[in-house]
């Protein structure tokens, strides 16, 4: 740690919103600052009797020069009638009488108002401190920097101010009363976990470990090094310099200079962002250092990337595109990044194979792209599985486990039924891949979570991968009539197999109205006569369905096609 040559504010309770110090003292985050940052001093001690003798005094004063002035303006006006001078010279008396009492008031209430501002906790400029102290040196102690604010948070009496506040409250509303009870709660809080207020100003600062702060050897001998490097050498050189000036003695301008240089160097140190003034790099570009919290928050801050969540091995993305020539249970997957995904598996088998005799040999054999690098990976990934996962991931389908099929270039290939589970589309979203790579992982993806096994909903029960799209549209054109078709049916055949014939001789159009003699009438309703009025496009789609279905002769929609499935 650094043990600090005089006390700073910590910059978090001092800028947070609302100002913790600012809450605990009563005072505005504007005053603190000012004092902090030695633009003006703080009274931290008021002779509360003394200042009560000097007022008595200042009115005991008053009232005699009060009746000096009165004395003299009567022994003139007297003077004036014995030796009975004329008007003139008696108004000239008036007004130098109403003159020295109006400057006599003021006098009297400049001085009442200088003993006003002399009260614990007021803030002065630094000319208003010389005055006063001149005057009334003996009444009251004034200080400026972090060193005052810790002396007033010390003085403090928690209970006591709590009891008083609590019996303010009722009688206060409105923006006044919220600002009571926050500060009551914040001081309740203090008392309840044994905090002494005066431990927000720092009086050493701790350093963290090398590890945390590295510095990375260049080539030509330089050093590449963490910003919190920069921002610790700025706090120990600016401490140092003013240990030293206060062991000459140096003068007091000069030593509230580096004591407010110092509190700069640590506010930057702890949180670059919360000042208006940004500390930057010594380096050419001017950038702005990270500090502390800049390595503790957000999505880049050391909790939600090093410890929420970590780099996964045998893991990838890339952007997804559509598959149409896969299988629902397969993807396509770029060459390059299964080699990678599956790096350590080729590896063994080029050793077993006499290809490689070591891993190291094995990887240069692997980098040199030899065509049976290719066939060892086909191998190795031809009866294994690979999970797919879409962020963010809400439901059990946003993972599924697919079949890799090995393909050119870098996107992953999925297949467009999919997509629905995944809540995906193709317009650059991004896919991660992940390898299952003990047995039971194994297990479970090809029979918990493979593509094939997850066709319903969760929630509803109802399918998820439902066909659509092309698939939609074809069946729904295969399925409707022809709409200028209204005349008489004039077209009928003896049996199926007479139908298509007549359709590939094109003696009927596919989404013509015919009538057509079936065998098998257990897929009709009762009543129904064996010749049939449908279209040879309703034929077809009725063929592709399992034998246990009944015979769809209407328009077949997206909805439908959900219900058949």
């Amino acid at each position: 740690h650094i043990e600090l040559a005089a006390p700073v504010t910590h910059i978090w309770f001092l800028r947070s919103i609302p100002s913790k110090i600012g809450l605990i003292l009563d005072m505005s985050l504007q005053s603190i600052e000012k004092v902090v940052y030695f633009a003006s001093f703080v009274i931290i001690h008021v002779d509360e009797e003394e200042k009560t003798t000097t007022h008595n005094e200042l009115k005991q004063e008053y009232k005699q020069k009060k009746k000096q002035i009165e004395n003299q303006f009567k022994q003139q006006t007297q003077n004036a009638q014995d030796k009975k001078q004329d008007q003139d010279v008696l108004e000239a008396v008036q007004k130098e009488y109403d003159e020295k009492m109006e400057a006599l008031e003021e006098d009297f209430s400049a001085a009442e108002g200088e003993l006003k501002d002399i009260s614990m906790m007021s803030v002065i400029s630094e000319n208003r401190y010389q005055e006063l102290s001149l005057r009334y040196g003996h009444l009251f102690t004034a200080s400026i920097g972090a060193e005052a604010i810790k002396t007033l948070l010390k003085k403090l009496n928690l209970e006591e101010t709590v009891t008083n506040l609590e019996s303010v409250i009722e009688k206060s509303k409105g923006a006044k009363r919220d600002r009571i009870v926050r500060r009551v709660k914040l001081l309740t809080s203090l008392i309840k976990n044994d905090i002494k207020p005066e431990w927000m100003i720092l009086s050493m600062v701790p350093i963290i470990p090398p590890d945390l702060r590295p510095m990375v050897a260049l080539d030509g001998g330089r050093f590449a090094t963490s910003d919190l490097n920069d921002l610790y050498r700025r706090v120990i050189n600016r401490n140092n310099r003013l240990r030293r000036l206060i062991d000459l003695s140096a003068p007091e301008v000069i030593c509230r200079n580096e004591k407010r240089m110092l509190q700069e160097a640590v506010d930057a140190l702890i949180d670059n962002n919360a000042r208006s003034s940004k500390t930057v790099a010594a380096s050419g570009k001017k950038r702005q250092l990270r500090s502390l919290a800049d390595i503790l928050k957000g999505k880049q801050g050391r909790f939600r990337q090093n410890l929420l969540g970590k780099r996964v091995d045998y893991s990838g993305r890339s952007v997804i595109v559509v598959g149409p020539k896969l299988a629902i249970n397969e993807c396509g997957l770029p060459k390059k990044m299964a080699l990678e995904l599956f790096k350590p598996f080729v590896m063994s088998q080029i050793i077993k194979r006499g290809l490689a005799h070591n891993v190291r040999s094995a990887g240069r054999f692997i980098e040199s792209n030899a065509p049976e690098v290719w066939d060892i990976l086909e191998e190795v990934t031809r009866n294994t599985r690979v999970m797919l996962n879409r962020a963010p991931t809400l439901h059990r389908l946003g993972i599924q486990a697919f079949k890799p099929k090995l393909i050119e270039g870098k996107a992953i290939q999925l297949h467009p039924l999919s997509c629905s589970g995944f809540n995906a589309d193709f317009d650059g979203d991004q896919m991660a891949v992940h390898v299952p790579l003990t047995e039971q992982a194994k297990w479970e993806a090809e029979h918990l979570i493979g593509a094939e096994r997850n066709l319903l909903k969760p929630a509803t029960g109802r399918p998820v991968k439902t066909p659509q799209q092309d698939i939609a549209l074809g069946a729904y054109y295969m399925t409707k009539y022809t709409e200028d078709d209204k005349e008489e049916i004039k077209k009928f055949f003896s049996n199926v197999t007479e139908a298509k014939m007549a359709y590939k001789l094109r003696r009927i159009g596919l989404k013509e109205r015919i009538k057509v003699r079936f065998s098998d009438l257990s897929k009709f309703e009762e009543g129904q006569g064996s010749l049939v009025e449908t279209s040879i496009g309703r034929v077809f789609f009725n063929e592709i369905l399992p034998n246990e279905l009944p015979y769809y002769n209407q328009t077949i929609t997206k909805k439908d096609l959900g219900n058949i499935i």
